[in-house]
């Protein structure tokens, strides 16, 4: 894959207090590399009422996903399969702590696309809060068919 890509990252929400669920979705122009059997995909998004962006990176390898995000929100969030990860999200409004325990990651590799599904459990502040998808599907701006995940 080349290095100029289109990034898609979708995420859903099924909170058990909410009927139905929440899906938001970004688009944006980034960078793709692959360096030591890691791939790697960086781009910047715009957080609703702020104008500094979010500078994200998302590293995939064997079976571990690493999401780092710097700016607006600030975190480091790793996805392990069956292995419950804490860390802390820092927004504008205050700090929070985030568990995540992964259920399920699937990674599939074309010469001009990547996509990555995660299941996961979130807890903040050690309550369980929803059960969640992430959907991250780069393509190489060469390959001239862009589409959205689906």
């Amino acid at each position: 894959m080349k290095k100029d890509v289109l990034v898609t990252v979708r995420g859903m929400q099924s909170i058990e207090s909410v009927d139905g669920s929440e899906e938001v979705e970004m688009v944006a122009k980034g960078n793709y590399y692959f360096r030591n059997g890691h791939h790697f995909i960086c781009y910047e998004e715009m957080s609703e009422g702020f104008d500094k962006p979010t500078k994200s990176m998302i590293k995939i390898a064997d079976n571990v996903v690493e999401v780092d995000k710097k700016g607006v929100m600030n975190t480091h969030l790793v996805f392990e399969p069956e292995k419950k990860n804490v860390t802390f999200y820092a927004t504008p409004f205050g700090q929070m702590e985030m568990g995540i325990a992964a259920t399920k990651i699937a990674v599939q590799e074309e010469e001009e696309n990547l996509s990555v599904s995660i299941d996961y459990a979130l807890e903040i502040n050690r309550m369980h809060t929803a059960d969640c998808q992430l959907h991250v599907h780069v393509q190489s701006k060469e390959a001239g068919d862009f589409r959205l995940c689906s």
